[in-house]
């Protein structure tokens, strides 16, 4: 009896995206943690210049309240959207008439919750609060005098950020960005308890460890987790590499 006959052959991880389930996962886990990054970054940027250029009523409180996806448990945010979606206007149900007395019911909530959207919004829940404080860091240490000498040359206050503080934003807003990917891509708790871990309708690569070990399938679980760090691992690579050359860039300019 030959010892080495006993040991496994295959490559769990090869047998794990042979699943077709898994593989579903891999593509709705990217393709939602880009979607997820994009939105996160689209809002940090406005509410983050803000927060540092523009003095308003009721700041500090908009400051502190961003904390809250950060420092709540993940399960308690999951809750807090699933309980949000139970009242109006997500809950309110529209009526469309089909035809022969039928009438399909339609609301928000349906549309979303336990659904695809579900998966991307509870990602954006928590991506979006570390792209803000991103950006706000960022905006916090660039120079304001440029943009106020584009003011004073009669440029407007739109005109100025868009042509004068964004371009000084590349670094920051490669790092919100990449923060927020990778976040959604970890993202758990929000996810079982909002959107489900549906087997081809909901399942993403963290909630296929989780299905994977509720079922003993400790290798499987092991491989999706190395996929996941070999995704987050060459993600972030890029992006410093991205945004060491756009440093060295401007440096240069």
């Amino acid at each position: 009896m030959v010892l080495g006959d006993d040991l496994p052959d295959r490559n769990p991880m090869l047998d794990a995206l042979a699943k077709p389930e898994i593989r579903r996962s891999i593509l709705l886990s990217l393709g939602s943690c880009t979607i997820t990054a994009i939105l996160s970054v689209w809002v940090a940027v406005p509410i983050g210049y803000l927060l540092t250029r523009v003095e308003f009523p009721g700041r500090r409180l908009v400051d502190a309240a961003l904390d809250i996806p950060i420092v709540l448990p993940p399960l308690v945010v999951g809750l807090s959207l699933l309980i949000l979606f139970q009242f109006p206007p997500f809950s309110t149900e529209l009526a469309i008439p089909l035809g022969d007395g039928e009438v399909l019911r339609l609301s928000l909530a349906r549309l979303v919750v336990y659904q695809v959207p579900a998966v991307i919004l509870a990602q954006f829940t928590v991506s979006a609060a570390f792209a803000v404080r991103t950006m706000k860091v960022t905006f916090e240490q660039l120079n304001p005098r440029c943009e106020q000498v584009a003011l004073t040359l009669g440029c407007t206050r739109s005109q100025a950020f868009w042509r004068v503080v964004v371009p000084q934003c590349g670094p920051g807003l490669i790092t919100a960005f990449t923060l927020s990917w990778a976040r959604a891509l970890g993202e758990f708790g929000p996810i079982l308890i909002f959107a489900g871990a549906t087997r081809n309708k909901t399942e993403v690569l963290s909630t296929t460890v989780f299905l994977e070990l509720s079922i003993g399938d400790l290798q499987a679980a092991v491989a999706v987790s190395l996929i996941m760090v070999i995704a987050a691992v060459v993600v972030l690579v890029i992006a410093r590499l991205w945004g060491l050359r756009e440093f060295y860039a401007e440096g240069r300019a």
